[in-house]
């Protein structure tokens, strides 16, 4: 297992599953548009083995929606076509090509088979067959803007793990021994999630050992959040510690064949309204297929002749059994035949994400699969308005790369697409990849005055290539935005590409300024934090940008658009749930912890503070000669202990590192827990200080044979060694046999403090002349290495320290530990993530640039779109309208500026003032530029004057100390006016330069 390339990939699926799916066998029938996305996703995601299947030739229309596929590839079967470039995408998964028919010998040496591209014939055929013999079956089909996944796993498929969610832990405080026996959890655990009935199993309990090897125990839920179990009452006392766990209950799925499945349809909705409109497209597909056997062919782009042909055999069908038998609708049927000759980047994207996530489950057996069709339509796509509808002879082949789109949407919106010019924000990575190959296949941006810019900092690393397909092994280390633009003019040559490698931030408001948001017609960002995405769409709202925003996480993901005047604007938090910048209380992580939050934060403290701040405090003494004699006495304590810990001299050797690591670990993990009870005994004042959200510690013992004892000392010494410009070393069996030849750590550590042995109070002028005593000795030598946390090497011991001394510190106190895995996602912030979801909201993404291209529209018709694919959720509803502000006679939304021209020559403050008050009735009380205050009527009257006698420019200048940036057409001003009320939120004021 490559970790490194599915390492986000492992914290959705775990290592398990992506065993399991690594060793999976796929047949993928169909290699148009949605076979394409279906193949990509899952070569990305390390499938074992996939066989393609298609041997009828590239056409022009194909060329909308594959990908793989170019003008030279016509005339070509589209599967040997497409083998080359899929196998491209991950050289571990082997890709072979079927040229015959699918017969059932060849069937049988597949553990899933899967259909994009088949007449219905053929689908009952395949299906029936795999049904009887045990093969999973997946039936997708995207005619025009609707498709529908279809899934049998057989009448017995197992799903191990139902859920995305991680089994529940607690850590427990008590265990009563009786019948029933009673288990107490401890403070900060007692919010917890479990319910009545669900299953546990101990682990790491003390005293009460026989529970530790119980089989699945079911709970019972008390009203004060304990648990009861069953009869503990002949077990030993429960002496401390121990963690209870859930344990997931399988799940057993039943599904029927293809041809049952037909006419007793199970569809996966969200409303009875929902339902009543999936069964009418269930219809309207069997009307399709019967369609193209009777006619040998799919019904002509907006023919209405044909498509009143598929209206009425729709019609003619028998009703659905278990279904109310209601009439089917008309204009749906209608408007599905009239573009279901077309082929669709967006809608394959989507159908394709969805119908290889199915593969995922059905192989790995992790997640509910569908129960057993998705239907999913994007007819809002289409003009409201009749009259503007596409006509046949708009929408007929013109032997063009386009041909596909053009049968959906005419010729007149290709020549609109080609004209746009879009900004994709931090454009390159899984989310960005996957709109610019969107981009290249509609054509956006691909003549002159169009164009597409593409804004990522970030550069490319091993783990983005299993979700960023524009990417290759040869690329690691280059700048994503400018690989990604070349990559995305190799599916499109006409692609008109642009790339920075700049933040969209207020640090680059000279080059995404006035004069480049001028030429941009809107905005795709999939940024992953909230501040920035905040930034982005403030900037979109400045300029009345349409914003198009999505993300994901796991199997989660949301798609959004922002139109201006039409919707609300972006109102996403201002940051995570666990925001950033929230500190524990150090006394809290010190001495106290009671969360695994706690001693990550500790670690991550410990790693900044030994390896990187202290470096850069003994540089700075170096450069400077700072005295300490001012410094706070707690600092230069942190500072001595940090920075010198067991040595009186620089370390010259691999083993003064050692020598320095194990004291240090002495230090944290024995010496000052034993300290903190010596000042905090547990019994003190006959009350019990340790209680509640304090758990009381205790001292460990060095053991060079425990793992995590083992690892803190090679991880810390190799770190020391970094900062000193030494080498370290990687041989653990040599460190193990220089820890054997090294004194015992409580005999070595003769530092001159530990934590908590002396305050700052008893910290005196004789410590202090040997701190700098010290710090000048150490001042001679070369300056220090700052070592900058770095979560993506597993080489480098950056996480491997972390994941010890938070490891050890849970031993310390008794807190539930997390894994290595955890750890690192946690404090790297890592961002599980999978190819599927991003495939998804990619798609739903294309959607909606569709109808803002297309035109002024109502509300009505956007969606915005919140997904699950683990646990089969899908919602699409019509975004919020922006909310309607007055102040006497004016009315504004989030939307609207006031404008105000500068004028030849430039107006002063009094005249400004004086245009608001005369055209807009409004007496303005303070006027600000960001955080700086241009006037108040509260200042002396002198003050006013000074300031309403100068042009805004020059006031703007004195007061902010910096003229204007060059090319800056408009400054954004703030009022606050006479008679507002305290909700009131007046329109920025928009003052023109030019």
């Amino acid at each position: 297992m490559d970790e490194e390339l599915y390492s986000r990939q492992l914290y959705v699926l775990g290592l398990p599953a992506m065993q399991r799916i690594q060793r999976a066998r796929v047949l993928l029938s169909g290699l148009r548009g949605l076979g394409a996305e279906v193949a990509k996703n899952l070569v990305l995601m390390g499938v074992g083995s996939l066989t393609l299947h298609d041997p009828h030739p590239t056409c022009w229309a194909d060329l909308a929606a594959q990908f793989f596929l170019s003008e030279e590839s016509l005339g070509r079967s589209r599967a040997e076509a497409s083998q080359a470039p899929l196998a491209q995408l991950n050289e571990a998964v082997q890709i072979s090509v079927h040229t015959g028919d699918i017969t059932e010998d060849l069937l049988l040496a597949f553990q899933v088979v899967v259909l994009t591209n088949s007449k219905l014939e053929e689908q009952l055929k395949v299906g029936t067959f795999c049904h009887k013999h045990g093969i999973y079956f997946l039936v997708a089909e995207t005619p025009g803007l609707v498709g529908r996944v279809f899934c049998d796993f057989g009448e017995d498929f197992t799903v191990a793990d139902p859920t995305e969610v991680e089994p529940m832990t607690a850590a427990i405080q008590d265990i009563s021994q009786g019948l029933p026996g009673i288990v107490t959890l401890r403070g900060d655990t007692k919010r917890h999630s479990f319910r009545d009935g669900d299953l546990v199993i101990f682990s790491g309990i003390e005293g009460m050992v026989e529970l530790n090897n119980c089989s699945p125990q079911p709970v019972h839920v008390q009203k004060d959040g304990s648990l009861e179990i069953g009869d503990t009452s002949a077990f030993s006392r429960y002496l401390r510690g121990g963690v209870i766990t859930e344990v997931k209950r399988p799940k057993t799925v039943r599904h029927k064949s293809l041809d049952t499945a037909l006419l007793q349809p199970h569809v996966v909705v969200q409303s009875t309204q929902e339902a009543q409109r999936a069964h009418c497209l269930h219809q309207a597909f069997l009307a399709l297929h019967k369609f193209q056997q009777l006619h040998g062919r799919l019904p002509k782009p907006w023919d209405p002749v044909d498509a009143e042909t598929v209206v009425r055999v729709a019609q003619d069908l028998e009703p659905l059994t278990g279904t109310k038998e209601e009439s089917l609708d008309e204009a749906l049927l209608r408007k599905f035949a009239l573009c279901s000759a077309g082929s669709l980047s967006p809608m394959a994207a989507i159908l394709g994400g969805v119908a290889a996530q199915e593969v995922l489950k059905a192989i790995s057996g992790k997640f509910m699969p569908l129960d057993q069709w998705l239907y999913f339509d994007a007819l809002e796509c289409l003009p409201e308005d009749e009259e503007l509808l596409p006509n046949p002879e708009d929408c007929h082949p013109r032997n063009c790369r386009y041909d596909g789109q053009i049968a959906v949407f005419g010729t007149g919106f290709q020549q609109k697409l080609s004209y746009q010019h879009y900004l994709l924000q931090v454009g390159a990575g899984a989310i960005g990849c996957e709109m610019l190959k969107s981009f290249a296949l509609m054509g956006l941006g691909v003549r002159a005055n169009g164009g597409v810019a593409v804004a990522d900092m970030d550069h490319i690393e091993r783990s983005n290539l299993s979700r960023q397909f524009l990417f290759r092994p040869q690329d690691i280390g280059k700048p994503k935005a400018e690989v990604a633009a070349t990559a995305a003019q190799r599916l499109n040559p006409d692609l008109q590409v642009t790339f920075y490698t700049n933040p969209l931030d207020p640090t680059t408001q000279h080059i995404f300024g006035d004069d480049f948001f001028s030429r941009v017609d809107g905005v795709v960002a999939a940024l992953d934090s909230f501040e920035a995405r905040h930034y982005v769409a403030a900037r979109c709202t400045h300029y009345l940008k349409p914003l198009l925003e999505a993300g994901t996480q796991g199997t989660r993901g949301s798609a959004s658009v922002f139109v201006p005047h039409v919707t609300e604007v972006y109102k996403g938090p201002i940051s995570a749930a666990d925001p950033e910048g929230v500190p524990h209380p150090l006394c809290t992580l010190r001495y106290f912890p009671s969360t695994v939050e706690h001693i990550l934060q500790w670690a991550r403290d410990e790693f900044e503070g030994l390896f990187s701040r202290s470096a850069e405090t003994i540089n700075c003494y170096q450069e400077a000669c700072t005295s300490l004699s001012g410094m706070d006495r707690t600092q230069t304590l942190i500072l001595l202990q940090q920075v010198m810990g067991v040595l009186k001299r620089r370390p010259k050797t691999w083993e003064d590192c050692v020598v320095w690591a194990l004291g240090h670990w002495q230090l944290c993990f024995h010496d000052g827990i034993v300290e903190l009870l010596r000042q905090f005994p547990p019994d003190k004042d006959g009350t019990l200080f340790w209680s509640g959200s304090k758990s009381c510690p205790q001292p460990l013992q060095f053991d060079p044979n425990q793992d995590m004892h083992f690892l803190y000392v090679l991880a810390a010494a190799n770190l020391y060694a970094q900062m000193h410009g030494l080498l370290g070393s990687h041989d653990q069996t040599a460190l193990k046999e220089l820890l054997q030849l090294l004194p015992e750590p409580a005999s070595m550590h003769q530092s001159l403090i530990s934590d908590g042995a002396f305050t700052a109070a008893e910290f005196g002028p004789e410590q202090l002349k040997e701190l700098q005593e010290l710090l000048r000795d150490w001042s001679k030598g070369p300056r220090l290495k700052p070592v900058l946390f770095e979560k993506n090497d597993d080489s480098n011991f950056h996480v491997d320290f972390v994941v010890a001394a938070t490891d050890l510190r849970a031993q310390n106190y008794g807190i539930l530990p997390v894994n290595h895995a955890q750890i690192k996602q946690i404090v790297g912030r890592i961002i599980p993530a999978i190819a599927t979801s991003t495939a998804v909201v990619a798609g739903l993404l294309g959607l909606e640039l569709y109808k803002v291209v297309s035109g002024p529209r109502p509300l009505s018709t956007f969606r915005r779109s919140y997904l699950h694919l683990a646990e089969n959720y899908f919602i699409r509803s019509v975004p919020s309208a922006p909310a309607l502000q007055l102040f006497q006679h004016l009315k504004w939304t989030c939307w609207d500026h006031l404008k105000v021209p500068a004028g030849q020559p430039e107006r002063t403050l009094e005249s400004l003032l004086a245009h608001l008050q005369e055209e807009q009735a409004l007496k303005v009380e303070m006027l600000l530029y960001g955080p700086y205050i241009l006037y108040s009527a509260q200042w002396p009257l002198e003050k006013q004057a000074r300031c309403l006698c100068l042009r805004v420019t020059e006031l703007v200048q004195q007061v902010t100390g910096r003229e204007p940036e060059p090319g800056l057409r408009v400054l954004v001003l703030e009022l606050s006016c006479e008679g507002e009320g305290d909700e009131t939120a007046f329109p920025p004021l928009h003052y023109e330069l030019w």
